[in-house]
């Protein structure tokens, strides 16, 4: 009796140790496989999110390159033969070579302000070279200077602003460099033209 009573127990004290290693195994392996879980979902987001921010460096790098496209295309406004871009060239360098970018444009302006008016030639060499009653009009064009210059970079830049319309000439017909030049010439300027504005060392007129 007593035999059989302890192998019933000793059965119940099995059973119950299998239950409990059942249950720990259980807990475990759902440890486990939570992890797993969570290592799997990470895994998948992170190129996710490195693919997002990889869009988001991308969309600014490729929009300043439109922008630098669109800012760097500019249509002319005049368009000049070969021929009479240099010629426009070389006497802006001649007349302001010494003068800042806006000077430069200024003479530029004047020339291009002559080819649009009935009253002189229709083109710039024929402008630049023009001699009336004996005398220059842009006196570099006959006493060699105009032959002599080399043209600078600050020139080419100031001539292709004007030629893209940009105008700060108001109309401008003439310029005159006051100190160098002849008094009987000065005085003619200002008793036949309309005085608009100096700018370094010229004087505008209309």
């Amino acid at each position: 009796m007593y035999k059989k009573y302890m192998a019933a127990l000793l059965l119940i004290n099995l059973i119950a140790l299998a239950a409990v290693v059942n249950l720990t195994e259980l807990k475990v392996s759902y440890v486990v496989a939570t992890e797993a879980f969570h290592l799997n979902v990470e895994e998948a987001l992170m190129p996710l999110e490195e693919m997002s921010f990889a869009c988001e460096m991308d969309r600014p790098a490729s929009g300043q390159r439109v922008l630098s496209v669109e800012v760097t295309e500019k249509e002319r406004l005049y368009e000049l033969s070969e021929d009479d871009y240099e010629v426009l060239l070389r006497i802006v360098e001649a007349e302001a070579g010494g003068e800042d970018e806006e000077g430069k444009m200024l003479v530029a302006g004047v020339v291009l302000n002559r080819v649009n008016n009935p009253a002189f030639p229709d083109t710039v060499r024929e402008v630049v070279f023009q001699r009336e009653n004996g005398t220059s009009q842009f006196s570099p064009a006959y006493n060699g200077r105009y032959e002599k210059v080399t043209v600078s970079e600050e020139t080419k830049e100031a001539v292709e602003r004007v030629l893209c319309g940009e105008d700060i000439s108001e109309g401008a017909l003439y310029f005159a460099a006051r100190k160098y030049a002849d008094k009987d010439k000065m005085k003619w300027f200002d008793e036949r033209l309309t005085f608009l504005f100096a700018h370094g060392g010229h004087e505008f007129f209309y």
